[in-house]
């Protein structure tokens, strides 16, 4: 339904990318990139139809069991809206299972529809905490909600972020490999305990960090270590941890994005060519988070 219970004849979503952690602030960082999935939701008849194009076309479901629909579901049941049926076709350009926040990107993506085709303006507090209800924590998601650069934690079991405006200047550059890596795969790796001294180092660089992208790019470089994650992670993406040593000996704010295996720079001017295999996108910070557009019958 659209607004005043009017029939809404479809509903468009565009979703940023998102990379989190961003070096030392793990589990809480979270910065919107300018490359996009976008949704088109129609409602009508009694089951789901899906239609799937670029990343991860030949690999996820086409039935109740996408990700999307899952999240379109479990929004309009909250609402409290009946759609029984509908139509979605997704144009993917986030690369799946990369560090780029794809299935946020698709939770935060359905979740926004459903507010669409229940005619509701975006809630993105609401959505925030519905997303972290099935992605079980909040850094990307809420990235990807607000938009901008978001600082995110857990209030209970409540998903919480506040969004900081990046600096002007403020872009990146992520080079993105062929393989995936599993978020859980990354995340095994990662010790129960670690020393007071390495636990304190981040503390420090994470507050540095946010001056750094918000005022003071030119603290990017010392502000993005990491003695928490990342290295642990090296068994899983080699080449990757090897080609962030690489560009942070030549000066450049270079971090694993996400749980890996892309490779993203803060503030990239002046990045060398993608290695051999690797793909590299030059990416604006987006403003903004998910959007959501209604078309109702006339």
């Amino acid at each position: 339904m659209g607004e005043n219970g009017r029939p809404c004849d479809q509903v468009r979503v565009r979703v940023p990318a998102t990379s989190a952690n961003l070096g030392p602030g793990f589990d809480a960082f979270g910065l919107a990139l300018s490359l996009y999935d976008e949704l088109v939701v129609t409602p009508g008849g009694s089951g789901v139809t899906v239609q799937v194009t670029g990343c991860g076309a030949d690999d996820v479901p086409l039935d109740e069991s996408h990700l999307v629909v899952r999240s379109i579901r479990a929004g309009l049941e909250a609402l409290g809206v009946p759609v029984p049926g509908f139509t979605l076709r997704c144009e993917n350009r986030i690369p799946h299972g990369r560090g780029l926040g794809s299935s946020s990107a698709a939770i935060v993506g359905g979740l926004a529809a459903a507010f669409g085709l229940a005619g509701e303006p975006v809630d993105r507090e609401r959505l925030l905490r519905l997303a972290n209800e099935i992605e079980g924590h909040p850094d990307n998601v809420a990235a990807a909600v607000y938009g901008g650069f978001t600082v995110a934690w857990l209030d209970g079991e409540d998903g919480r972020a506040v969004r900081l405006d990046p600096a002007d200047s403020l872009g990146a550059v992520v080079y993105v490999p062929a393989n995936r890596v599993l978020t859980k795969e990354a995340r095994g790796l990662l010790p129960g305990v670690v020393p007071h001294g390495d636990a304190a180092a981040n503390a420090g660089k994470a507050a540095l960090l946010v001056v750094a992208l918000t005022q003071r790019p030119e603290l990017l470089l010392t502000a993005t270590e990491d003695r928490l994650h990342q290295e642990f992670r090296e068994p899983a993406m080699p080449e990757s941890l090897a080609l962030v040593h690489k560009l942070r000996g030549s000066g450049l704010a270079a971090t694993v994005s996400g749980a890996g295996p892309t490779v993203i720079v803060l503030g990239g001017t002046a990045c060398p060519p993608p290695p051999d295999g690797w793909e590299r996108h030059d990416l604006r910070i987006d403003p903004v988070g998910v959007q959501v557009w209604s078309m109702e019958a006339g």
